[in-house]
């Protein structure tokens, strides 16, 4: 039986180029539909326009206006393709709107060496057991946010703040994530990943839908199996507009995904 999931990003090739969609409507939340689940729908169709370079590498995209549940076409322009990498356009459009364009190379993860080198400090958390699950979330919230039941994912006890009104004010989340059907993650569901947890912003004390202007993706290694930690922080607010890096750790403690993206403050 496959994954819901893989169902809710799968595409159908129209002719040369070009994808039909269907964006679900499990995946809304505030305004729109998710920006890290329409990534990886655009992400899933360049990766069927790039037959033996199956996983993003490098992916940025730019979001123009809020999606909505329904039929989608996604387009791809391959650029080039050549050696290890190939590098191609893609833009989702709904009927004449235009909802994302990006930029993105593709490769063969499994092909790099093992050469790693980094001083990233995976980021301490409690074992899953002793985190405060999302179906804890305020009923405010989940209304928001159909996404969430999509998810299985534990909050670092003190990251959790926002959920009673007491934000800490650092700017910082973290979680253990999965998907609640059981699926392991892949590079094209990293994509989605990193924007699955609720906006950095609500440690801030400012809840509420903070529409993606614009989120660069990288894909370091394909994920193991299991468990995720994904930790989201910001630094700067400023003409009402914040950053939020997150990196995402796999079960063997390695960073697989790294991706900054740049939001309006929730309204």
């Amino acid at each position: 039986m496959g994954h819901e999931f893989d169902s809710h990003i799968e595409v159908t090739r129209q002719d040369e180029g070009s994808y039909a969609a269907d964006l679900a409507p499990g995946w809304v939340v505030g305004g729109g539909v998710n920006g890290g689940y329409l990534l990886a729908v655009v992400g899933n169709a360049l990766r069927t326009s790039l037959p033996g370079k199956p996983d993003p590498i490098a992916v940025s995209a730019y979001y123009l206006s809020a999606s909505v549940p329904g039929p989608a076409t996604v387009s791809v322009d391959v650029r080039r393709d050549g050696g290890s990498i190939a590098t191609a356009a893609a833009d989702l459009r709904q009927g004449e709107d235009a909802r994302i364009t990006a930029l993105a190379t593709y490769g063969d993860l499994g092909a790099l060496g093992d050469d790693v080198r980094t001083t990233a400090e995976e980021p301490p958390m409690p074992p899953p057991e002793q985190c405060v699950p999302n179906t804890m979330a305020p009923p405010e919230v989940l209304a928001a946010a159909p996404l969430l039941e999509r998810f299985d994912m534990r909050f670092h006890p003190e990251h959790v703040g926002w959920a009673v009104g007491e934000p800490s004010g650092n700017g910082v989340l973290s979680a253990w994530f999965r998907l609640a059907d059981g699926r392991e993650p892949d590079p094209i569901s990293l994509l989605m990943v990193v924007d699955a947890l609720p906006p950095v912003t609500f440690d801030l004390g400012m809840p509420g839908w903070a529409p993606t202007l614009e989120l660069t993706a990288h894909v370091r290694a394909r994920p193991a199996p299991l468990w995720l930690k994904v930790r989201h922080a910001t630094r700067n607010m400023a003409g009402g507009m914040f950053e939020e890096d997150c990196e995402v750790w796999d079960s063997t403690g390695r960073l697989v995904a790294q991706s900054r993206q740049l939001a309006r403050q929730p309204r």
